[in-house]
């Protein structure tokens, strides 16, 4: 990944390239992953508000204590996590971290995470009338409705779920989908069809490292999500691969991006934007820093930079 840039990322920045992500108006095509992003840790390091949008960790119904530790294990390239999306509930959410991002003027992306449909429900309910901006349904979450299994997996189950909570909000509804699946192209119109305002992909993917003293999982889980770099080319061919069967949704891309180019690859893939998460934790201004260079590249690039303005993408 790139190192730690010289620029100021706490001061404003004119911002040239726009994009739309289903109605909704981003300043830049640069977004957080949800996971990686924290106020009171990245508000130090950056301006909240500078982003296209801020992608808030995952908001559950109750208080989650997440998994047990180990949680986190280094790769080549990457990382394997299983944090469990440890939050303190969207009653917490709702009364500090929500209206302090709001406050400061960011774009929010509210995660939504649950372990049951009736979960995803409790929370897009709470949400429905909050200032949140979108929200972003992460069906990756081990599911008791669906026999432990990730409701993004199954895309009649999936189909179910997002119509269910498409009666619920009006709020731009984005659909982050795993791509640990058969068929992302299934899976991705079961949810447009559902009712997804737009999708966002990928998620990380299922993999592990092993302690070879004891011989055992590094995670204290066994397996984990693996991000980072070496998840970039499997993630620009999924969103490839969406955007030619659903050439009208609008797509975020994720995975491996931690430069302005890495970034543009995902944009000429067909993305309208992107989020940078693992990044994040070698750079913790890379969210800032991926989205000052994609300007400047988007200015030798006018029909894609027109094409984004307008809520289109690269086809």
């Amino acid at each position: 990944m790139s190192g730690l840039t010289i620029m100021d990322p706490l001061e404003p920045h004119a911002w040239r390239h726009g994009t739309v992500v289903a109605g909704t108006p981003w300043k830049n095509p640069v977004g957080t992953a949800s996971g990686t992003f924290n106020l009171d840790a990245c508000g130090d390091y950056y301006d909240v508000s500078q982003m296209g949008a801020i992608s808030t960790k995952g908001v559950s119904p109750v208080p989650w204590e997440g998994n047990p530790t180990p949680r986190t294990a280094e790769s080549p390239a990457g990382m394997v996590n299983s944090v469990g999306l440890q939050n303190p509930g969207v009653d917490h959410y709702l009364v500090d971290e929500l209206p302090r991002l709001k406050a400061l003027g960011a774009n929010v992306v509210t995660n939504v995470a649950g372990h049951s449909d009736e979960d995803y429900a409790i929370v897009v309910e709470r949400l429905a009338d909050s200032p949140a901006d979108m929200l972003e349904i992460n069906v990756s979450c081990p599911n008791v409705s669906h026999g432990g299994m990730s409701v993004g997996t199954d895309a009649k189950a999936l189909n179910r779920l997002v119509t269910r909570l498409r009666g619920l909000t009006d709020k731009p509804m984005v659909v982050k989908l795993t791509p640990n699946v058969t068929d992302i192209v299934e899976v991705a119109k079961a949810a447009v069809d559902g009712g997804a305002d737009a999708l966002s992909l990928i998620n990380t993917l299922v993999g592990m490292r092993i302690d070879i003293t004891t011989g055992k999982p590094i995670l204290a889980q066994g397996t984990g999500g693996v991000s980072g770099p070496c998840i970039l080319p499997i993630a620009l061919s999924f969103v490839w691969r969406v955007r030619r069967a659903l050439p009208d949704i609008p797509i975020i891309g994720i995975g491996g991006i931690d430069s302005g180019r890495t970034a543009l690859e995902f944009l000429y893939a067909g993305a309208n934007a992107v989020e940078v998460g693992a990044a994040a934790l070698v750079d913790p201004v890379a969210p800032m820093r991926v989205a000052r260079e994609l300007d400047e590249l988007l200015d030798e690039r006018p029909e894609l930079a027109d094409l984004l303005k307008k809520g289109e993408c690269w086809r």
